[in-house]
């Protein structure tokens, strides 16, 4: 099927609205417009050199952490959240109360991520997956009582106050259980010769066309894209995230889902998602060599810190997966005594490596700002 012949469905008419009934995307795909081979090309390098930073960071896993929770910011701020990068990394008691509702689905979204990133081990991209994921990202939070872990059985909408004056109307309710289908036998057809990156964005496009969730289906959306460059091998680890490229381009982006649903545009949607990784991997790639020139300036500072220079290390480590810390945070994460995280810390804030962040004297909460800095541009 070429790009430029698909159509993408049609839009029934319902009692006071029509829906959009999608068509399956199970199916070789190819295309005439030269851009899109262009823009896969360079996304494809991009993907390649953020995954090659991966594989040569030492303890990669001390910062894939803190990519992780900037996607949970950024995701779940598309949604409406009001969390900041500093407040996610804060513990629930030390978060103002009327913030802890947002607080609380960015830290579901972290879990879902890390949860679903661990099941890829023994179970694969698959609607199961999906689903699991969806009842971690619910929990406890808004849209809890919204059938969490289960495709709906219901007319659900996109903008609007109601179906009448809907943005968007998904497909119906009956039709979700054979469209997901559809799309998982798409993820894992080896009989057809569509490249991973095309294969994903038009998954994409489909999952957030079928809206199969009553909620959540922006933030599963966007998790199902780096969960598949995992599962087939193109990514090693979790470092690639496009929800900060969706946010700051969100207008371009409902406005390219929308071109295939109105004008059969495909290729359009192509080209904005191959940016859209293209621009992110390479803002990856950048962020882990100023990780690597930060961490040689930070382990090369604390050597002047003589017999205590271990211990200041081990802090290191710790304020890599989340540089904003209490003195007991580091005493209970490094099996130390209180005074001595105390003059711990103080040795790092004379280093300038820490700075404290609440100007009072109890609870105070310390935050190693030039590494935060990194995920906040």
């Amino acid at each position: 099927m070429k790009c430029e012949d698909f159509v993408a469905g049609q839009w029934m008419p319902r009692y006071q609205y029509k829906s959009f009934e999608p068509a399956p995307i199970n199916q070789e795909w190819n295309w005439d417009d030269p851009m899109v081979g262009v823009l896969l090309e360079q996304a494809n390098r991009a993907l390649g050199e953020l995954n090659a930073f991966s594989l040569i960071v030492p303890d990669i896993d001390l910062f894939i952490q803190m990519h992780v929770v900037k996607e949970a910011q950024t995701s779940s701020r598309i949604e409406g959240t009001q969390t900041e990068i500093d407040e996610a990394l804060l513990p629930e008691d030390q978060v103002q109360p009327e913030k802890r509702d947002d607080w609380r689905e960015v830290h579901n979204y972290i879990d879902a991520v890390n949860e679903a990133i661990g099941t890829l081990a023994k179970l694969p991209i698959s609607n199961r997956l999906l689903r699991q994921t969806h009842a971690t990202l619910m929990r406890g939070v808004r849209g809890e009582h919204k059938q969490p872990g289960e495709f709906r059985i219901s007319q659900n909408w996109i903008g609007g106050s109601s179906l009448q004056d809907a943005a968007f109307v998904p497909p119906q309710q009956d039709g979700v259980p054979d469209l997901m289908s559809d799309l998982e036998k798409f993820l894992h057809n080896e009989t057809i010769a569509v490249p991973h990156l095309v294969r994903i964005g038009i998954a994409h496009y489909q999952f957030e066309t079928i809206h199969p969730f009553l909620d959540g289906n922006g933030r599963v959306g966007r998790l199902m894209i780096p969960l598949y460059l995992i599962s087939c091998g193109v990514l090693t680890k979790p470092s690639l995230y496009l929800s900060d490229f969706f946010e700051r381009n969100r207008a371009s982006y409902y406005d390219a889902l929308m071109a295939v649903r109105v004008r059969n545009d495909m290729a359009h949607w192509l080209r904005f998602f191959l940016q859209g990784v293209a621009q992110t991997a390479q803002k990856g790639r950048d962020v882990f060599r100023a990780i690597l020139q930060l961490r040689t300036e930070a382990e090369q500072a604390v050597l002047a810190l003589g017999k205590r220079a271990p211990n200041a290390r081990a802090a290191l480590n710790v304020l890599y997966r989340n540089p904003v810390v209490s003195a007991a945070d580091l005493s209970k994460a490094l099996s130390i005594s209180t005074p001595t995280s105390n003059a711990l810390i103080r040795d790092l804030a004379q280093l300038g490596i820490l700075h404290e962040n609440t100007g009072r004297q109890k609870g105070r909460i310390y935050v190693f700002d030039r590494y935060l800095r990194l995920f906040v541009s």
